[in-house]
């Protein structure tokens, strides 16, 4: 378990070289409780995803819960204060210079909802991007944390690779039904409108960037037979900075793949 939120901790080994390797993969998923996703294939998807980053939200765990490691990786975790709620980890196939837990926001950094890990060239940032909740009752605080976010990644002082659920619908080609959940948490007009103003800090939604007018969901309620009807959402995302733009290979989000309400999002980069 980390130290606390927003602790720094420098790596003992030596970090691989990533300019060695040609092509980086780098995965997001949220697995929505991860105990419950291993009974599901997890371990086998892990390994034939073949990814170099794996980022995954709301594993819902606490230290000690599950011994889940891969041969080949390292793991860092980020453990919500509440029991079974939220969570995060990055399984990482290269070492970093540094791990951050949190954004140093004493008022974020209790859930679990942040890691960042440092290598020579960029900055790799999964994130569990807070819910606003029926009725927008958190709205306020999802706010708050879209601004301290935004200022978090612009600091960064390398390229910043975001990954993660982070909970919103940009625009209405990313959910099914549109004029329905205009109000509803995800595609309220702020949340979209904080979107918006992430992009415009200076970072790209790689999917959308590679798939301008391509319609594909990563997360379907477990309502109503959503996922076999495809009415779903896209609410996952590999977001990086403008400067990585001509770095992007290729971009996926792999709907044929089952465990979660959510599936695996993938980026391939060849920085």
């Amino acid at each position: 378990m980390p130290p606390g939120p927003s602790v720094n901790l420098v790596t003992q080994n030596k970090p691989v070289i990533l300019n060695e390797v040609k092509n980086l993969k780098f995965i997001s998923w949220n697995v929505n409780g991860l105990r419950a996703v291993v009974g599901k294939g997890f371990a086998d998807i892990f390994v034939d995803l073949d990814a170099d980053f794996v980022c995954l939200q709301e594993t819902k765990l606490q230290a000690g819960q599950l011994d889940l490691e891969f041969p080949g990786y390292q793991s860092y975790w980020n453990y919500a204060e509440k029991k079974g709620y939220s969570g995060t980890v990055i399984y990482a196939r290269h070492t970093p210079l540094a791990v951050r837990y949190g954004m140093g926001v004493e008022e974020h950094d209790h859930e679990g909802r942040l890691i960042t890990l440092e290598y020579e060239s960029f900055f790799l940032v999964c994130a569990y991007v807070p819910n606003s909740q029926d009725g927008l009752r958190r709205l306020d605080y999802r706010m708050r944390w879209e601004e301290d976010l935004r200022a978090y990644l612009s600091a960064l002082p390398k390229p910043v690779v975001y990954c993660g659920d982070l909970n919103v619908a940009h625009e209405e080609i990313d959910l099914k039904n549109p004029s329905t959940n205009h109000f509803n948490a995800g595609f309220s007009d702020q949340e979209r409108e904080k979107f918006s103003r992430l992009l415009a800090a200076g970072f790209v939604d790689t999917w959308r960037f590679q798939h301008p007018s391509e319609v594909k969901y990563s997360w379907w309620s477990y309502r109503m037979n959503a996922r076999e009807r495809n009415a779903g959402w896209r609410i996952d995302y590999f977001v990086v900075s403008d400067s990585l733009r001509d770095a992007v290979v290729s971009t996926e989000i792999h709907n044929e793949i089952f465990g979660s309400d959510h599936c695996p999002v993938e980026l391939i980069t060849n920085f």
